[in-house]
């Protein structure tokens, strides 16, 4: 019934006996700080852990022609841009997007601000991709530029920074407000509350969150492993992933009302026969790893049959990401290592993921 109900695009709800692994998962290095997931406590007053994502740059569009241009390209409608006016809603100010091919597969993955200093004749919106991306993504914007008035250029001005709460309370206790500033843009994550809040800005990021302290970056990723997200080209190839599989409805990334945009065709063909047979899905790896870890495209088996369940995406210790057939995640898996050990995997269903598809 579980297996049906995915194929359909839902999720398994929290009650199910899947979720008894949440607190395995908690890293002991986290665990030995504090309380929370990523540290920290209300005994220390620390709330907030802020990660530097280094990995991650910002390209900025502006133009008159700025969102005809960029939505034209992208899976999603664009987030709010210019001045705050007290009326936008908290996700309006920043969203989540892919770019594709025509074959409809993702290229880059981005998230979108609209620049506070905007106007309604020349709008303008920082894109932040991963960094590896950037010289590529900027080509793409300049092939499709043709005669538009939009200007494309790299804006290294501000770094991009994580904020994620130490413990589930912690926004009661030091609540964040929105800002949005020429010099720094603090916005919730539009992907999933699970991934908190996002920062830019040119200062260090503890110094601008109250009662912040800083991260271990390894820590962000093991986080974002747990949650089933997806970021950057290892863990969305550039011209082979798949939108829907890899979990874009779920992370507010698609919109299905929006004009035509490249690559839409084979996107709105597949949510609306309402089958995605595989999916990108969180995993738990017990048993001896390599010490290079699982390579990516590493088989994953199902281990009462020897049939393929999926591929190993990537990961970070001993989480990471699998696309996985959605009938297999319920039975035992396991990959084999170079070495021709075994390692046992375990597939999960993220507590955030809807029960019905959207």
């Amino acid at each position: 019934m579980a297996a049906a109900v995915l194929l359909r695009g839902a999720a398994v709800g929290c009650g199910s006996p899947a979720w008894r692994w949440r607190a395995s998962w908690i890293p002991r290095s986290c665990l030995a700080r504090g309380s929370g997931l990523l540290g920290g406590n209300s005994e220390d007053g620390v709330a907030w852990t802020c990660f530097r994502l280094d990995e991650r740059a910002l390209v900025r569009v502006r133009g008159p022609d700025a969102a005809p241009f960029l939505l034209g390209l992208l899976t999603n409608e664009l987030p709010l841009s210019g001045p705050p006016t007290g009326t936008a809603q908290p996700s309006a100010r920043a969203a989540y997007a892919h770019f594709l091919n025509v074959q409809g597969r993702t290229l880059y993955d981005v998230i979108l601000y609209g620049l506070p200093e905007s106007t309604k004749e020349a709008p303008g919106f920082l894109l932040e991709c991963d960094s590896s991306a950037l010289g590529t993504l900027q080509k793409h914007l300049t092939m499709y530029k043709i005669r538009r008035k939009v200007t494309v250029e790299p804006h290294p001005e501000l770094h991009v920074w994580a904020v994620l709460p130490c413990a589930p309370q912690a926004p009661e206790a030091a609540p964040l407000e929105e800002r949005m500033e020429a010099t720094t843009i603090l916005t919730r994550d539009p992907r999933t509350v699970r991934m908190g809040w996002r920062l830019l800005t040119q200062d260090d990021g503890p110094a601008l969150v109250p009662r912040g302290q800083l991260g271990d970056l390894q820590d962000y990723h093991i986080h974002r492993y747990q949650q089933g997200i997806p970021e950057g080209v290892c863990d969305l190839p550039p011209g082979m992933a798949l939108p829907l599989e890899s979990n874009l409805v779920f992370m507010n990334g698609v919109s299905f009302t929006k004009g035509c945009y490249i690559g839409q065709e084979l996107t709105a063909r597949t949510h609306h026969t309402g089958v995605i047979r595989k999916r990108l899905f969180p995993v738990r790896l017990e048993g001896p790893l390599p010490a290079s870890g699982i390579s990516p495209g590493t088989l994953v088996m199902v281990t009462a049959t020897g049939q393929a369940a999926g591929k190993f995406r990537a990961g970070q210790g001993r989480v990471g990401l699998a696309l996985l057939r959605s009938e297999t995640i319920k039975g035992p898996l396991h990959i084999k290592t170079s070495e021709s050990q075994q390692v046992a995997v375990t597939a999960l269903v993220p507590d955030w993921w809807p029960t019905a598809a959207k």
